[in-house]
């Protein structure tokens, strides 16, 4: 019997609920087919966005959406989307496939994508080719509400009222696809680049720079130093792949070596994040600077006879479990992680959403992301548990991952068991009486097992069993299994 108990008169400060954000780039069937279809498509729509995608997506209480990349954002002109569609430039996404961008997806499609979802935008701008021009007028034309010639092309174009642009990325993995920079100079761009994003609404502009990947110390230290009084956020790209970078693994014909190498190289999430912490403290004790992983899941090879541009894969429980351990990992970081993207939201990566013409389905992640929502801006708890562990690759995984927290009088509690074999029995100790428990789970007869077209509820949330004695709640996780608690 593992023992874990909830604390729940501590308070280990806000998980923000920025934490659950999304991010959709110009990317394969992300955008087209996958969220947007366009005004005369068969396929039921708003204004063009896709209405079953949207619905099912609004579901999820998105906090925030990253566009329009990505590597795409580097190479994006915001002009080119803009004004009557068919006029619109083409060009051709070099980045992603080498497929023709029509530009019919642009700035007041993704603000509209926004409004119909309640999420608040994150645009993300363009150093690596644009011009300190090119990304200030785009600030005023979305944003300023008075007499200005780009405010007026703005009203001319459909939208009278400025939109609220809360977060705004100045460039993106400019140390590769953004520019190959140095961090010496992007920091130097950088000062000059933000100089000229200006508020002209109520709410200042949050103002994030390009961060490090992965373990790239000298790229934070760098930024951090040269640039703390200039920046609000610093991103931070970590992806979970279980092979190498030329053969990352397939993301369902994986056996158990597969899945526990999954796990720990989910878990180097927390290296990755305490070492960047822990430069960001040495020049920010006071932690004004947030950190941003604005991308982040897994990434395995393409599903076979798919466009290698496309990045589409499959969903699993593995990457339920493994989201679970990395989404744990933020809320103990909750003091310097504000917000996570994870990549990407409709048919990229570790999806939400997966599309086939007219047909959709939801995956396993998708179901992880509903069932998490209780945590969103929830009050953090300490909770004290006692886990085995294994060792892959150096890397101490352990069995269970559990956090809590609190909001509006009731507590969330996600635990998983990420053990390909073995149950485990959790007795929860609280120090309050329990009056009532929701508990719904996600678990998979295989760990090969997947939604899809054919089979889309072969991983759906089912409740879990639990028995409840005064203060103690008796639950046990099945092998390879996520679940979250709602104790009232």
């Amino acid at each position: 019997m593992n023992k874990l108990k909830i604390k729940t008169n501590t308070d280990k400060g806000k998980i923000s609920r920025y934490i659950y954000g999304q991010f959709a780039e110009h990317l394969g069937r992300c955008i087209y087919e996958g969220l947007y279809v366009g005004e005369e498509s068969d396929i039921k729509n708003v204004n063009g966005m896709r209405s079953d995608v949207v619905n099912a997506l609004k579901e999820l209480d998105i906090p925030v959406l990253r566009w329009p990349g990505g590597c795409f954002a580097d190479d994006y002109h915001w002009r080119d989307g803009i004004g009557e569609r068919d006029k619109r430039p083409y060009m051709v996404n070099t980045n992603w496939g080498g497929v023709v961008e029509n530009n019919h997806f642009g700035t007041h499609e993704f603000f509209e994508l926004c409004d119909q979802l309640g999420a608040e935008p994150y645009i993300c701008g363009n150093v690596g080719s644009g011009s300190v021009k090119e990304m200030r007028d785009w600030v005023e034309y979305m944003t300023f509400g008075g007499d200005s010639p780009l405010a007026n092309e703005r009203r001319a174009n459909g939208r009278e009222e400025p939109w609220k642009l809360k977060w705004f990325g100045v460039g993106n993995e400019n140390w590769g696809c953004g520019g190959n920079m140095r961090p010496e100079y992007y920091s130097d761009l950088y000062r000059r680049y933000q100089t000229f994003i200006r508020n002209y609404g109520d709410e200042p502009i949050f103002k994030i720079a390009g961060g490090p990947d992965k373990f790239d110390y000298n790229w934070s230290e760098t930024l951090m130093r040269e640039l703390t009084q200039f920046m609000d956020g610093m991103s931070l790209h970590y992806y979970t792949i279980p092979g190498t970078w030329e053969n990352k693994g397939d993301s369902i014909d994986f056996d158990e070596r597969d899945w526990y190498v999954t796990m720990a190289r989910a878990m180097r999430m927390e290296e990755a994040v305490a070492n960047h912490a822990a430069v960001m403290d040495r020049y920010d004790p006071q932690k004004n600077v947030a950190l941003i992983v604005d991308e982040w899941g897994t990434w395995y090879d393409v599903m076979p006879g798919t466009n290698p541009g496309f990045l589409y894969q499959q969903n699993t429980i593995r990457d339920v479990v493994s989201a679970m351990l990395t989404l744990h990992i933020f809320h103990k970081h909750n003091d310097r992680v504000l917000m996570a993207n994870i990549a990407q939201m409709v048919n990229v990566l570790q999806a939400m959403v997966l599309t086939e013409g007219e047909k959709m389905v939801l995956t396993p992640t998708y179901y992880l992301f509903k069932l998490m929502k209780g945590h969103m801006d929830g009050q953090r708890l300490e909770v004290e548990y006692n886990s085995e562990e294994y060792e892959v690759e150096g890397i101490k995984v352990p069995k269970l991952s559990a956090s809590a927290s609190r909001r509006n009088g009731e507590i969330t509690l996600s635990v998983c068991n990420t053990s390909c074999n073995e149950p485990a029995r959790l007795d929860i100790d609280l120090d309050m009486t329990v009056n009532a428990v929701d508990a719904q789970m996600l678990a998979a007869d295989n760990m090969n097992d997947y939604n899809d077209f054919d089979e889309p509820d072969k991983i759906v949330p089912k409740e879990l069993e639990c028995s409840v004695n005064g203060q103690n709640i008796s639950v046990t996780l099945p092998p390879m299994s996520a679940a979250v608690l709602s104790i009232k």
